[in-house]
C-alpha cells in the first residue's frame, strides 16, 4: 500500500512536492512546476494554504517507512 509522506532525500522547502511526485512515481520537477502554475492561476494563496496545510498534516518519510 502507498503512503503519502514528506520527502526528506528530494525536499526544497519541506519536501511536500517530492512526495506527492515519489507517490505518483513521477519526476519532482514537474509536480513543482504545476504547482507554480497552479499559484500563478489561482493567484497564489489557495496554493500556499495548501501547501502550509499539506506541511504541517503529511509525516516524514522516516516516520511512514
Amino acid at each position: 500500500m502507498k503512503r503519502l509522506y514528506k520527502s526528506n532525500s528530494n525536499k526544497i522547502i519541506s519536501g511536500v512536492c517530492g512526495g506527492i511526485a515519489e507517490y505518483f512515481g513521477v519526476d519532482a520537477s514537474l509536480v513543482r512546476i504545476a504547482a507554480v502554475i497552479l499559484g500563478i492561476l489561482t493567484t497564489g494563496f489557495p496554493m500556499v494554504i495548501g501547501y502550509i496545510i499539506c506541511a504541517c498534516i503529511l509525516p516524514n518519510e522516516n516516520q511512514v517507512k
